[in-house]
């Protein structure tokens, strides 16, 4: 019984590993842009740098957008690709600079169509035949 534990737990640990694996940049270092190149990226996406990393052989980003919102980013050292985005908006933030057509405090509230069965305050209609 306990060498089916030790295995669980050996295969438990090796596959999170190799999970993890995927996640890295695959770049070889000779083909990487310098992290002035990555910081002027981020900037010309509209973020400004507070923190430029490199970890798992991708430069990682924390900043914020132009908005005020929290971004933190992953791009590939030798494409300065955006591998990976998180967003954390503001409360009454508008989500459509990273969401084209959906709804945020911006965007235009559209009144509901009119039913006639339908009557605010009232019980609805209901015909019969």
């Amino acid at each position: 019984m306990r060498h089916v534990l030790s295995l669980a737990l050996i295969l438990a640990f090796a596959s999170a590993g190799a999970a993890r694996a995927d996640d890295d940049c695959q770049s070889p270092m000779s083909e990487w842009q310098s992290r002035e190149a990555a910081a002027a990226e981020v900037e010309s996406l509209g973020i400004s740098t507070d923190r430029l990393r490199i970890d798992d052989g991708c430069y990682e980003v924390r900043g914020r957008d132009s908005d005020g919102n929290r971004i933190e980013l992953t791009l590939d050292p030798a494409t300065l690709a955006v591998t990976q985005l998180e967003i954390e908006f503001r409360r009454g933030a508008d989500v459509g600079r990273y969401l084209p057509g959906a709804q945020g405090v911006g965007a235009a509230v559209q009144a509901p169509v009119a039913n006639p069965l339908l009557v605010p305050g009232t019980r609805p209609q209901v015909s019969g035949n």
